[in-house]
């Protein structure tokens, strides 16, 4: 989750880039701070990708309309509905849209999209948390409940999919990954899974504590992903370039390297300022922009967890 919901000029301007070949980035001249990345592969020709509207929005065209991953931000709504209506389909029909969790960036526009008739998808917790708001610690504030023409019509609990023209996509829970309702989408045609804020490539991994999200759960939910895919699955995260198998290898490392290090200093009763002080995120492979943000979410998780500091993690 982005706590700042001002994400600032440079972020949002931010233009995914490379893909099995390339990208080609067009601005969008109505909103000069938005671009529209264009997947050019030959095997995706009818899948887009919206940034720097808060979340990655995922776009695939099909002769019944669009399937749409995320819906962006508030802030960026109307930005997002209007480009959509010039994407792929006569009209700019949304069939569907799935949120891959509940977090204000990636579920702005559910209220234009629901109010069009389109069909929401998304777990049974992230319908809850849209229905009934929930309170963000940080800004000691409550986040109110959705519009009820911008809640999932349609939620699941484990796995399910959806056949929209010729298309099909197909999603599945991961439990505590970053909130108690993430979810990944998969389209199986094309090899590629959007995967919301489960993998995250640039920024700092964000683990939403209040909202469920844990260290084990995300260590989980990336071992899951792997499974899904193979050498040439392509995965979209809700902030930064499309990713590699290989990359989601080096996270889901990364995140289990973590674990097994907080397990230890945790069984010793260190705080998560003791676990900075003593380097805990010392010597690995990648750098944190705030790590103490990070060791202090991470240590919180733990808290509803205490029964699962092993090395098996369920």
């Amino acid at each position: 989750m982005n706590r700042n919901r001002n994400t600032g000029t440079s972020s949002r301007r931010d233009v995914l880039c490379g893909i099995a070949g390339g990208v080609a980035a067009a601005a969008l001249p109505s909103s000069p701070a938005f671009a529209l990345d264009v997947l050019t592969d030959d095997a995706v020709p009818d899948l887009r990708i919206l940034s720097g509207v808060g979340g990655n929005v995922v776009v695939l065209a099909t002769k019944e309309g669009q399937i749409v991953v995320d819906s962006g931000d508030a802030e960026s709504s109307k930005v997002v509905v209007s480009t959509l209506r010039t994407l792929g389909v006569p009209g700019g029909k949304v069939a569907v849209l799935v949120n891959t969790h509940w977090h204000p960036a990636q579920t702005g526009a559910n209220e234009l999209l629901g109010s069009q008739g389109t069909t929401i998808v998304a777990h049974e917790k992230t319908k809850q948390r849209l229905s009934a708001g929930w309170y963000v610690p940080a800004e000691d504030r409550y986040e109110p409940p959705l519009a009820a023409k911008g809640r999932p019509t349609q939620a699941f609990f484990d796995t399910g999919s959806l056949q929209v023209g010729e298309k099909r996509v197909e999603f599945g829970y991961l439990i505590e990954a970053h909130t108690d309702g993430d979810i990944y989408v998969r389209f199986p045609d094309v090899n590629i899974i959007a995967v919301g804020d489960v993998v995250s490539p640039e920024r700092d991994p964000v683990l939403d504590w209040f909202g469920g999200g844990w260290l084990g759960g995300r260590v989980d939910a990336l071992e899951k992903l792997l499974s899904l895919g193979d050498a040439n699955t392509r995965y979209i995260p809700s902030y930064g370039p499309v990713v590699s198998r290989k990359d989601v290898q080096a996270e889901h490392d990364l995140m289990l390297a973590i674990f097994d290090r907080m397990v230890v200093n945790l069984r010793l009763g260190q705080t998560s300022d003791d676990m900075l002080k003593a380097g805990l995120l010392d010597g690995l492979p990648r750098k944190f922009e705030d790590p103490a943000k990070f060791l202090y979410d991470a240590h919180k998780g733990f808290w509803a967890h205490h029964n699962k500091l092993m090395n098996d993690i369920v």
